[in-house]
């Protein structure tokens, strides 16, 4: 088959040391069509094997997230690399299913995550805004990761999760190496935390995926024994369909629901901080009028871009952007090159508070697989820039970001900041 190749690798984690390769996703963007990309560098002779569709543009990356009927998340995976059956089957979790598994899974948390329930937590989530804006301002300024953007999120989702606090440090390092585990190599060794499970049957083939389920079913026995009112309580008790979760169902959604409740939205926090750092007028901007901090939160949620893309495979053989895609071909959805499309933002690469309008794909591209956890990372971020307005805290670089190698998350391990006096 003739398939037009990448005009750049976006797919090498080592690339995205260095940020987002925008100028990368702008080549393949301005490409007529879809591009073909070989997962590994390009020019290794393996990509009309392991290649995928790179789709970049705003309008194919809705095309592809609302007709899951074609573009499926149960097929494949929903990484760039592919997964043997029974791998798939071990690993699957909600982002990996399609109708009906996806309805009944998504049915059993959903109502916790409704607008009026994040509410709920809202009063919690400024406490603990609060509470690191003020120490890290004391402090004189330092690693905005492990002071702010980290604790946050972290402490936020545990404690609708019903976790003790004191384990909120040991799951963030969890977490941090299944983002490494999205990498060039493997950042642990095969039996790290115990494990004697082979990792391809592990989620982001990492032995930590060994220790955050054990640390899930420790929970599963505390609340059977002992149910609250917390979210583990409400996954054990949950019905739909007249079914409940089974066990490798619950620790699957655990594990999603700390890595997606912290890793995420924590990245949206660093790379906000970061903007508002280098764009003092646009913090100026917003302190100046506070109504619009419902903006900047859709500002910085699009211009971080937490997660960079996910993955459908063809069910069937059809066609985007006039190209020709066969069943079984993966097609990949780059929200960081949608989030920059000139067709769809004015001005893509300024960030701007003011943005009116502003349909970014940080929580997917619609469709069946919006995030559940939308409305709670918003709402996070949001208490976070209304306490730091309130402070009148004006943050300043003091030096580059550290950033993650992963193609997926668009990770920072650390973040030195200043504070103005």
């Amino acid at each position: 088959m003739d398939r037009r190749a990448s005009p750049a690798d976006i797919a090498t984690s080592s690339v995205y040391l260095d940020g987002i390769p925008h100028e990368g996703f702008t080549a393949i963007r301005e490409t007529e069509g879809l591009v073909w990309h070989p997962y590994g560098p390009i020019g290794d002779g393996n990509g009309e094997r392991n290649g995928f569709w790179a789709v970049a543009r705003h309008a194919d990356v809705r095309e592809v997230s609302r007709n899951p009927e074609v573009f499926s998340s149960a097929v494949g995976h929903t990484n760039l690399w592919d997964l043997e059956a029974d791998a798939l089957e071990a690993r699957r979790s909600l982002i990996d299913s399609d109708a009906p598994d996806h309805t009944r899974l998504r049915r059993v948390v959903s109502r916790a995550f409704t607008p009026r329930n994040t509410r709920n937590w809202e009063g919690m989530a400024r406490e603990i805004a609060a509470e690191l804006v003020d120490a890290f301002v004391a402090g004189g300024g330092g690693d905005w990761v492990a002071q702010v953007a980290a604790p946050l999120p972290i402490r936020v989702i545990l404690a609708i999760l019903g976790v003790p606090l004191e384990d909120a440090d040991y799951l963030v390092e969890l977490t941090n190496h299944l983002v490494e585990g999205t990498g060039d190599g493997p950042s642990l060794p095969d039996d790290a935390y115990g494990n004697t499970t082979p990792t391809r049957l592990l989620p982001f083939n990492s032995p930590a995926s060994h220790a955050l389920f054990e640390y899930a079913e420790r929970m599963r026995q505390l609340r059977l024994a002992d149910p609250g009112a917390d979210l583990v309580s409400g996954l054990l008790e949950a019905e739909a369909d007249g079914e409940r979760l089974s066990a490798n169902e619950y620790r699957n959604f655990f594990q999603l629901l700390v890595f997606a409740g912290n890793e995420t939205t924590r990245t949206a926090m660093v790379h906000g901080a970061l903007a508002f750092a280098e764009h003092p007028e646009q913090w100026a901007e917003l302190c100046h009028d506070p109504s619009l901090i419902t903006r900047a939160v859709d500002e910085v949620i699009r211009w971080a871009t937490p997660v960079l893309h996910m993955r459908r495979t063809a069910s069937c053989d059809t066609e985007l952007a006039g190209t020709s895609i066969a069943a079984g071909d993966k097609v990949v959805m780059w929200y960081a090159a949608a989030n920059r499309d000139p067709t769809v933002f004015e001005d893509p690469f300024r960030f701007d508070v003011t943005r009116v309008e502003n349909p970014h794909f940080a929580f997917g591209g619609g469709g069946p697989h919006f995030c559940l956890g939308a409305f709670l990372a918003r709402m996070e971020i949001q208490v976070l820039l209304e306490e730091m307005v309130a402070r009148n805290v004006v943050l300043q670089p003091r030096s580059a970001p550290v950033h993650l190698a992963s193609n997926f998350v668009h990770g920072v391990a650390s973040l030195d900041l200043g504070v103005a006096s």
